[in-house]
C-alpha cells in the first residue's frame, strides 16, 4: 500500500522553485503546495488540505485563531523564524498543533547587526552620508558632534537570550565594559549582571534582545529611557513594542537620545508619515537583522530537517508550545 504524501503548504513569500529545492530531497514522501493568493481567502483554501504549514516569516500571511479552525487536517507548523508573532499558539496549542521555530539561526547575524549598528551610530555614519549624498561636505560639523569610539562605551543588553549573549561577546571583545538585565540571572555569564533601572543607569549603548510577551511590552517607556544617561544610543533587534515608538521619539526629540538604530517597528512597514521615517539621528532597516546568507542556509537546514523529521516519525526540534515533538498525522 502506498503512503499518501505528506501536503507541505509554504507561506513564506520565496520563490517557488527555491521552496520546491528546499524539499527535494524528501522525495515522494512530501507533496509541497502553496496559497493560490497571498490574501486569508487563498490560505484558508489551501489549509485545509495541509498536513505541515511552513509559516510567513513577514507576518503578510498571519496563522490566526480564525485560520487554525479551518486547518482540520494540520498536524505541525514550522516557523521559518525565532519569533512567534505571526502564528498564534494558543489557538495551535488548543488545536493539539506542535509549533517549531528556528532557535539559534540567526544568532550571530543579528548580534553582528547590533555591533555594526553601534558603530554606525558611534561615528554618525548614516547622518554623514545623508549629508555627503544631499551635497554637503560637514567636515567641520562631524568634528564638532563629536564621534565616539565604541571601545569608551558602556553597553547594556537588556535580554539575554543567545542573540543578548552573543552580542554581549562580540561587544567585550571589543573592548566595551557589557552589562545585562533579563528575568532569570544567568550566574555563568561573562558579562556583569544588573537590575533593570541600574542597568539602563549604566547604558551608554542599550541594545534591545528579548522577546515581546505580555510581561516585557511596554516595558521601556518614558520613564524608564528617562534613566538613560544623557546623550545615549538605543538599538532594537527584538521587537518594537518593547519599548513605544512614541516614547522614542519624544527622546529623541529632547536629546536624551542621542540616536537609534532600529530593526523593528509597530507596524511594519511602517506608515509613510511614521516620524521615525525622516528623523535624522534613526537609522532605519526593514526588520532583516537576521538576513545573512549564512543565516538563511542554517534556517533551510532546520526547517528540512524538522519536516523529514515528521514525516519519518521521528520528534522534531525547537517545540515552542509545551506539546510533544513527536508529529502524528490526522
Amino acid at each position: 500500500m502506498t503512503t499518501k504524501p505528506w501536503n507541505v503548504l509554504a507561506l513564506a513569500p520565496l520563490d517557488e522553485g527555491i521552496v520546491r529545492g528546499l524539499f527535494a530531497p524528501l522525495g515522494e514522501a512530501v507533496r509541497v503546495s502553496f496559497p493560490s493568493s497571498r490574501d486569508r481567502a487563498g490560505v484558508h483554501a489551501a489549509i485545509a488540505d495541509a498536513d505541515v504549514v511552513v509559516s510567513d516569516f513577514s507576518g503578510a500571511l498571519p496563522l490566526d485563531a480564525e485560520t487554525v479552525r479551518a486547518a482540520s487536517r494540520l498536524a505541525f507548523v514550522q516557523l521559518p523564524q525565532v519569533g512567534s508573532d505571526n502564528v498564534d499558539l494558543d489557538a495551535l496549542t488548543d488545536a493539539g498543533v506542535p509549533v517549531a521555530n528556528t532557535a539559534g539561526v540567526n544568532t550571530r547575524a543579528v548580534a553582528e547587526w547590533a555591533v555594526g549598528a553601534a558603530f554606525a551610530l558611534c561615528r554618525g555614519l548614516v547622518w554623514a552620508d545623508r549629508a555627503v549624498r544631499s551635497g554637503g561636505w560637514p567636515q567641520m560639523e562631524a568634528l564638532v558632534r563629536g564621534g565616539r569610539e565604541l571601545h569608551t562605551q558602556r553597553v547594556g543588553i537588556v535580554g539575554y537570550g543567545a542573540i543578548g549573549a552573543e552580542a554581549a561577546r562580540l561587544f567585550s571583545a571589543l573592548g566595551c565594559p557589557v552589562s545585562y538585565w533579563t528575568r532569570r540571572r544567568r550566574p555563568e555569564a561573562p558579562a556583569t549582571y544588573r537590575e533593570l533601572d541600574d542597568l539602563l543607569a549604566h547604558s551608554d549603548i542599550l541594545v534591545i534582545a528579548l522577546p515581546l510577551t505580555d510581561e516585557t511590552r511596554n516595558l521601556l517607556d518614558d520613564a524608564k529611557l528617562a534613566l538613560l544617561p544623557p546623550r545615549a544610543l538605543l538599538i532594537n533587534v527584538a521587537r518594537a513594542g518593547i519599548v513605544p515608538e512614541d516614547s522614542v521619539v519624544a527622546a529623541l526629540d529632547s536629546g536624551h537620545l542621542a540616536a537609534a538604530a532600529l530593526d523593528v517597528f509597530e507596524i511594519e512597514p511602517p506608515e509613510l508619515d511614521n516620524p521615525l521615517r525622516t528623523h535624522e539621528n534613526v537609522l532605519l532597516s526593514p526588520h532583516a537583522a537576521w538576513a545573512t546568507s549564512q543565516a538563511q542556509v542554517n534556517s533551510a537546514i532546520v526547517i528540512q530537517d524538522n519536516v523529514k523529521a515528521a514525516v519519518e516519525g521521528r520528534p522534531v526540534r525547537n517545540v515552542i508550545n509545551g506539546l510533544p515533538p513527536k508529529i502524528d498525522r490526522r
